[in-house]
């Protein structure tokens, strides 16, 4: 089923054409070429689907050459997310110690490897007389995500519960979420992602939802962060947070006012009002749900991001700590 799957979807994107905004299948459904159509002295009915092609361009299909997608009911429940739930995170940057083990469990889970890691740790330092901190970066699942309003597929998507999750089933690869997001923290696969992992049973039901992101990732579809929402319905941490062996991630419920780092469990507000707490770029008006703690006595991070362009990484760890100055 899954090679089917995956057959389908290259033959589709070979074709030239482009997933697009169905008008006649369900008014918003979303649907693709079906395998091995082609368009040329097909005969029309006289419905057709209106689809985006590789060029950004509305172009009119007849409807038989197109299918619905499938486990519409199952997306729905996956789209809305947990009810009463505003999940949030705060990073502690004055107990960052670039240990990286939350970019390597993040990048076990979700079968992630080098340069498309999700969470990048990010070497920041004033001058070089003051000592360096670290900033690790991730997805900000932001309550006004500006990668929702330009997805023209409906590929990223808002949940109820705050996160913002993308369903590469749907992605066409078109990046313009990448464009649009002032925080640089999507990735896209230009090529086959190379994942190795022994399926299970558990893992088969699995594929292809926007909750087990990276399960399987496809070349020319973007990936991000997605808070690990698998964990959050069994009412686990992310694996960042569990991860990391100094209690730098805390993790919580925006709506309870609560969150933890798996060693102790404050609440937000007092967290945030104590410690100075601050979102990144919220001029932008994204309303982040990610917060950050200052390190003492350091400049914010958009002070000094433009000193450095290159991210820690575990993949290549020898070569970024023998060129301090570079990373």
């Amino acid at each position: 089923m899954k090679d089917q799957k995956k057959d389908t979807r290259r033959k589709f994107l070979n074709q030239g054409w482009k997933l697009g905004l169905a008008s006649i299948l369900g008014g918003a459904a979303l649907a693709h070429l079906k395998e091995g159509s082609g368009l040329e002295g097909t005969e029309s009915f006289g419905e057709t689907v209106e689809l985006m092609d590789t060029e950004g361009n509305i172009i009119e299909v007849d409807a038989t050459q197109v299918e619905e997608m499938a486990s519409a009911g199952q997306a729905h429940e996956v789209r809305r997310g947990m009810p009463g739930r505003k999940f949030v995170m705060v990073v502690d940057l004055a107990k960052c110690q670039n240990a990286l083990a939350c970019q390597r469990s993040c990048n076990k889970h979700h079968f992630v490897t080098g340069d498309n890691a999700w969470l990048k740790v990010y070497k920041m330092q004033e001058t070089e007389e003051t000592g360096p901190y670290w900033m690790p970066t991730l997805c900000m699942h932001c309550d006004k995500p500006a990668c929702v309003t330009v997805c023209p597929v409906d590929a990223t998507f808002k949940r109820e519960d705050g996160l913002v999750l993308i369903d590469n089933d749907r992605c066409v690869g078109c990046r313009f979420c990448m464009a649009a997001c002032p925080y640089s923290t999507r990735v896209f696969n230009w090529n086959e992602p190379k994942q190795e992992f022994e399926m299970n049973m558990e893992m088969v039901a699995q594929m292809h939802s926007p909750e087990h992101a990276g399960m399987p990732s496809v070349k020319g579809t973007v990936d991000k962060c997605d808070f690990c929402p698998h964990q959050a319905v069994k009412g686990e941490l992310p694996h960042c947070v569990t991860a990391c062996p100094n209690g730098v991630f805390y993790f919580g419920d925006k709506n309870e006012d609560t969150v933890t780092n798996g060693t102790e469990t404050v609440r937000l507000s007092k967290l945030l009002e104590d410690n100075a707490g601050y979102r990144l770029f919220e001029e932008f008006g994204t309303e982040p749900n990610v917060y950050y703690l200052p390190h003492k006595d350091r400049l914010p991070f958009e002070e000094g991001l433009e000193n450095y362009n290159e991210f820690q990484s575990v993949e290549k760890p020898d070569t970024a700590m023998e060129n301090p100055k570079d990373s």
